[in-house]
């Protein structure tokens, strides 16, 4: 696959941050002219003869090259349902719906030519990304691995080979993936983020507190460096140096949701409700869908005796995610406070038997293979 065609392939996937598929360079006057003459002549040819698949195909090709891709794509299916056998149809039908941004749509033609020719590495490229930009990152990596492995030295492709293994939380791949890549590239803020995510999914932390801190380094300056780093500091249980990394982020962006959300959290921990309170209700204003912030927020609201105000928030909580415990506890607790036992009493219940849940699974998970 030649680097241009890889180039607007990764554009198109938004690895490299574009705003969506970037178009063919046009055509210079004299080869536009050319183009128009000889779309005129397929056309022609597909009048006087409409069962031959090959001048359909012809017509398709002509099309893709002017960028008349909904054109292109029904000339290569009318040629297709005439003679599936045409060489070719299914990888430029493919291409077609690819360079359009139509991702899912790519995916069954590109999947077709890949079988038909097994070698083909543009096929396997293309069908690769298609994968991902339909967001199925477990069959991207399945096709992406291969072509890689073709081309050891191509630092974009195994980005996104990386990316899809992390998205698929196949983390000893990404780890694999993502050492390769820091390697290459050692001042890459960006990958040293997506290899301490790899780590964090491994459950070796420390190391991705590590590789957070290689990106801070790396670009002080960037979004979300500083709460990544901050995040894992938390979650490790090193309050003081996450309280530090989560205000860094709020220097650069003071409403950042996530970081007033770990550092009211911070705060309670410490049994400071009020200095809870102003984090997590100025979280709360700038995004509705951050759990911890609900619950954290019905947590301090209960303490401070305003009961209705901390239903609605664990309420909400709950909503965001039902599976989760906590919530369904503090709820049963405020409920008790509020003096509604039997409403207490039901979430004590949902609490033992989402736990249950979690011991069976982690049972069933131990368990050696039949």
């Amino acid at each position: 696959m030649k680097p241009a065609v890889l180039l607007f392939a990764l554009l198109s996937c938004g690895v490299l941050n574009a705003q969506g598929p970037v178009p063919s360079p046009a055509p210079t006057p004299e080869e536009q002219t050319k183009l128009n003459e000889t779309e005129k002549n397929n056309r022609l040819a597909v009048r006087q003869n409409p069962q031959d698949a090959s001048a359909r195909a012809s017509l398709g090709v002509v099309l893709s090259k002017e960028g008349k891709y909904p054109e292109a794509i029904s000339a290569y299916k009318k040629a297709f349902a005439l003679n599936p056998k045409l060489p070719g149809i299914q990888l430029n039908w493919g291409i077609a719906e690819f360079k359009q941004g139509h991702f899912q749509e790519a995916i069954a033609p590109l999947a077709a030519a890949l079988t038909a020719d097994p070698a083909s590495v543009q096929a396997r490229t293309l069908l690769g990304l298609s994968c991902y930009g339909a967001k199925k990152f477990a069959d991207a990596a399945r096709y992406l691995e291969p072509a890689v492995r073709q081309d050891p030295a191509n630092a974009e492709l195994r980005k996104v080979l990386a990316q899809s293994c992390l998205l698929a939380k196949n983390y000893s791949c990404a780890e694999s993936e993502f050492r390769q890549i820091v390697q290459q590239s050692p001042d890459s803020a960006s990958v040293h983020v997506l290899m301490g995510e790899a780590l964090d999914g491994l459950g070796r932390t420390p190391e991705a507190i590590v590789e957070f801190q290689a990106a801070v380094t790396a670009a002080p300056w960037e979004p979300d460096v500083h709460f990544g780093l901050g995040y894992l500091q938390w979650k490790s249980n090193h309050l003081e140096e996450a309280r530090t990394s989560f205000q860094n982020e709020l220097s650069l962006d003071p409403n950042h949701a996530q970081a007033l959300a770990y550092l009211g959290d911070i705060a309670m921990k410490e049994d400071n409700f009020d200095q809870a309170l102003l984090y997590l209700e100025r979280a709360t204003r700038q995004r509705s869908d951050l759990r911890i912030a609900y619950v954290d927020l019905g947590a301090v609201l209960m303490q401070q005796k305003r009961h209705p105000e901390a239903l609605a928030a664990l309420q909400h909580a709950v909503e965001l995610d039902p599976a989760q415990p906590d919530a369904h506890f503090r709820l049963g607790r405020l409920y008790q406070a509020m003096g509604q036992p039997a409403d207490a009493d039901r979430e004590f219940a949902k609490v033992r038997e989402l736990h249950q849940k979690a011991d069976d699974v982690a049972s069933q998970m131990q368990k050696p293979p039949q």
